[in-house]
């Protein structure tokens, strides 16, 4: 595996801890939770739409916007209910306590992805290791809760 795309990879887990934690105290600032997710959105939409404007991307044409299945735009809608999510339960869940259940869900649902090679992932046949790999997870994320 190529290191630099492992090494992003860590660094974008590492803010997924402190995303929350900002737009939480954003929340306790404004009007809530959702008024913080509306924020955070609206600042990384600005953010990578100077990105593209300054790497000088082209923008999709409007026949290829009309080509695109429906559901590919749902992206954005499942980055928003994730953000507000976190920012609703990080006060009170707590940074590893979110973490920990965030994490079980994602390898919940990857071992779906993986195993059907559902939504273009390549195909990882589910196996017994993978599964204990998941149990283990959950197995921690159960010592974290309690202790």
């Amino acid at each position: 595996m190529d290191l630099f795309y492992i090494f992003l990879t860590i660094v974008a887990g590492c803010l997924m801890p402190v995303q929350p934690g900002i737009n939480s105290l954003l929340a306790e600032v404004t009007s809530g939770p959702y008024m913080a997710s509306l924020i955070s959105f609206t600042v990384g939409t600005l953010a990578l739409l100077g990105w593209c404007l300054a790497c000088r991307l082209a923008f999709p044409t409007m026949h290829t916007v009309a080509q695109v299945p429906w559901w590919y735009w749902t992206g954005g809608l499942l980055g928003a209910i994730f953000v507000t999510v976190t920012v609703v339960v990080a006060p009170r869940l707590g940074a590893v306590n979110m973490l920990t259940y965030l994490i079980a869900g994602q390898m919940l649902a990857s071992l779906v992805l993986d195993h059907y090679g559902i939504l273009g992932f390549p195909e990882h046949t589910l196996n017994p290791w993978r599964v204990l790999g998941v149990i283990f997870l959950i197995v921690g994320v159960v010592l974290i809760k309690k202790f």
